[in-house]
C-alpha cells in the first residue's frame, strides 16, 4: 500500500514536488499493468521461500561491515518489526563508535519531538560538524525504563545489562503457575490452537521488580498434527486481574513483549543460540509427529518494566496472534485493524492451514520436561 502510491512511473498520476515543481514519482507516466510488472511481488516471494538462503541473505545486512558512528534508537513496543534491528544492529556491529536509545510511545513521537531531535543534533553535531559537545562522554545505553505510569531516564555501559539475573520462571500444570521451583511430576496441559491459549501467572510480586532485556521460553510440546505455531506473549495484570496494556510503536495496547517460533522450525543455531537468545537456522523442515513431544527454545523480543507490588507477570502460549480485549484501533496507511500486535498478523491460509495450524497443542510440563520462562531481572 506504501509503495503504489510514490512507485517510479506514477508520474502525472502523483504529486508534483512542492520544492522543485517536478514530479515526485519521476518523469514517466506508466500504465497499471507497467506499474505492476515491476513492482516486487513480495508475498509471493516470502512464501516461495521458507528457508533461509541467497533470496534472504542478499536482503540482509553485513554487521560486521558496519564501522561507522552509529547510535540505534529502539521502542520497547516495536513488537514484530524494528525493534530486533535496533538492538541486535547495536550489538553486532563492527564500529567501535555505537549507542542504543530505548524509548517507549508511539513510533513516530519520541524520536521526532524535542527529546529524540537534540539526542540526534548532538551525535550528529559531534561526528559531522567536530563539535566538542561532550558527546563523548555520552554512556553508550539510554534507556527510558519503563514503569506502568511512565519511564524514567537511566544511562548504562553495555546491552544486555551485565549485572542481569537470568531467572527461571518453571510453568506449574496444577494452578498454571509462573514459580522459581520446578515440579518433580510431569503433566499435560492441551489447548485448542486457534481458541485463547494458556495463560500462567506469577504471584502477586511483594516488592517492586524490574525486569529489563532479551527473554527466553524453554517449552516442551507436542501436537495432533504435523506441525505448531508458538505465540509467546509476556503481560502484565494489576492487582484486580485487569491486563495492563501499553502505547506500542503503532498499537495502542500492546501487551509487555512477543516472541514466535513454528516448531517444524526449531533447529538450532548452537554456535549463535544463548541461554536468553536461541537463534533457529531456519534450513530445513523438522515435522512434528504427532503426539510425540519436542523441545522448543523460543526468543521473546527485549521488553522493559518495572513491575509495582501486587502485581504478576503473565505469559499466554498461544496458536494464534495476541488479542487484545477492547476495540481495535486503525491506522490510515495499514492494510489491518489493531488488536494487539500492530498490523502484523499471522492468519494467512496458504502459510497457516487450518488442517495443520488447527490442531490441539499439548504442553508436557514438569519433571524432565523442565519448560521455563527465562527473564531479565535487574537487581
Amino acid at each position: 500500500m506504501q509503495v503504489k502510491t510514490v512507485q517510479h512511473g506514477v508520474g502525472e498520476r502523483g504529486r508534483k514536488s512542492p520544492v522543485t515543481g517536478e514530479w515526485a514519482c519521476g518523469p514517466e507516466t506508466l500504465s497499471e499493468p507497467e506499474l505492476k510488472q515491476n513492482r516486487e511481488d513480495m508475498w509471493h516471494e516470502l512464501v516461495t521461500h521458507e528457508f533461509d538462503g541467497p533470496y534472504y541473505r542478499e536482503r540482509s545486512a553485513d554487521l560486521s561491515r558496519v564501522n561507522v558512528p552509529l547510535l540505534s534508537a529502539a521502542n520497547w513496543g516495536g513488537h514484530g518489526l524494528h525493534a530486533r534491528g535496533n538492538f541486535e544492529g547495536f550489538v553486532d556491529a563492527a564500529s567501535k563508535h555505537k549507542w542504543l536509545e530505548v524509548h517507549g510511545g508511539s513510533h513516530w513521537a519520541p524520536f521526532y519531538t524535542d527529546y529524540g531531535v537534540a539526542l540526534q543534533k548532538r551525535f550528529f553535531d559531534h561526528f559531522l560538524k567536530g563539535s566538542d559537545n561532550g558527546w563523548n562522554l555520552q554512556p553508550r545505553v539510554q534507556l527510558n525504563v519503563r514503569h506502568v505510569d511512565g519511564f524514567r531516564l537511566r544511562f548504562e555501559s553495555e546491552w544486555p545489562l551485565a549485572r542481569t539475573e537470568w531467572t527461571k520462571l518453571h510453568l506449574g500444570a496444577d494452578n498454571l503457575s509462573l514459580r522459581s521451583n520446578a515440579t518433580t511430576t510431569e503433566k499435560v496441559v492441551s489447548f485448542d490452537a486457534m481458541g485463547e491459549g494458556i495463560t500462567f501467572l506469577t504471584s502477586p510480586f511483594d516488592s517492586e521488580t524490574e525486569f529489563t532485556g532479551p527473554s527466553s521460553l524453554r517449552l516442551k510440546i507436542s501436537s495432533s498434527t504435523e506441525d505448531a505455531d508458538i505465540f509467546a506473549v509476556l503481560r502484565l495484570f494489576a492487582p484486580d486481574g485487569s491486563e495492563v496494556v501499553f502505547q506500542g510503536a503503532l498499537d495502542p495496547h500492546s501487551p509487555l513483549g512477543h516472541g514466535w517460533l513454528r516448531a517444524s522450525h526449531r533447529k538450532l543455531d548452537l554456535k549463535k543460540s544463548l541461554s536468553y537468545r536461541p537463534y533457529h537456522t531456519h534450513d530445513e523442515r523438522q515435522p512434528l509427529k504427532p503426539g510425540q513431544p519436542e523441545v522448543l527454545e523460543i526468543e521473546i523480543w527485549p521488553t522493559c518494566i518495572v513491575v509495582p507490588v501486587g502485581y504478576r507477570i503473565g505469559l499466554s502460549i498461544r496458536g494464534r496472534d495476541y488479542v487484545y480485549a477492547g476495540a481495535a484501533a486503525t491506522l490510515s496507511n495499514m492494510k489491518n485493524p489493531m488488536r494487539g500486535c500492530g498490523p502484523f498478523e499471522h492468519d494467512d491460509p496458504k502459510d497457516r492451514p487450518p488442517s495443520i495450524f488447527g490442531g490441539t497443542t499439548t504442553l508436557h510440563l514438569g519433571g524432565a520436561a523442565e519448560s521455563f520462562l527465562l527473564m531479565p531481572r535487574i537487581p
